[in-house]
């Protein structure tokens, strides 16, 4: 080998480790690892998840977070973080849950203005699937409706067909709706 190819062998190999160290290098060490870990500190320090708001809504800003992972018969607590109350009385919140999750605890809470409001609401999981903890948050006379998912275990929601099935000439299946 001469120089020159010396020279460019290096740079290949210098071209190559670059490039695996920052495929490597997206900061989540916990990733690569061959140890899977979902603990309860885990889902504590996990980051909030900001609710949409739409125009016309109530305008308190709704973060939450599941502080577990959701266990059919085990309570799921649900951390809420309630903020942008902005009404002189304040703002008034109703909480319900879908059928399939059951809510311990209070169903409303009163929330103080300009003042951010953390509540922790209590879920138990009935079976699995997907289910969804209902927030109505009502400020001024103006409302807001945010449903927080609770999925419990692995089981997806299944739809509920109200037609039926039919060939069509060309072969293709179609879904034959009643009308109402």
């Amino acid at each position: 080998m001469n120089i020159r190819s010396r020279s460019l062998m290096g740079i290949a190999c210098l071209a190559l480790a670059t490039l695996s160290a920052s495929a490597a290098a997206d900061g989540d060490p916990e990733g690569r690892s061959a140890k899977p870990s979902h603990s309860a500190a885990q889902h504590r320090n996990a980051p909030m998840t900001t609710a949409a708001q739409k125009p016309g809504s109530s305008g308190v800003k709704l973060r939450y977070r599941l502080d577990a992972v959701p266990q059919v018969g085990r309570a799921t607590p649900i951390v809420l973080e309630f903020d942008r109350v902005t009404e002189s009385d304040g703002a008034t919140v109703r909480l319900s849950a879908d059928r399939g999750l059951t809510l311990q605890g209070n169903t409303t809470l009163t929330l103080p203005k300009g003042k951010r409001t953390t509540a922790t609401v209590v879920v138990v999981s009935d079976g699995e699937g997907l289910a969804y903890l209902n927030v109505f948050i009502t400020q001024g006379g103006a409302s807001s409706a945010i449903s927080v998912p609770v999925q419990t275990g692995t089981a997806a929601p299944a739809l509920k067909s109200t037609g039926e099935i039919k060939p069509t000439p060309g072969g293709d299946s179609i879904i034959t709706m009643p009308v109402k």
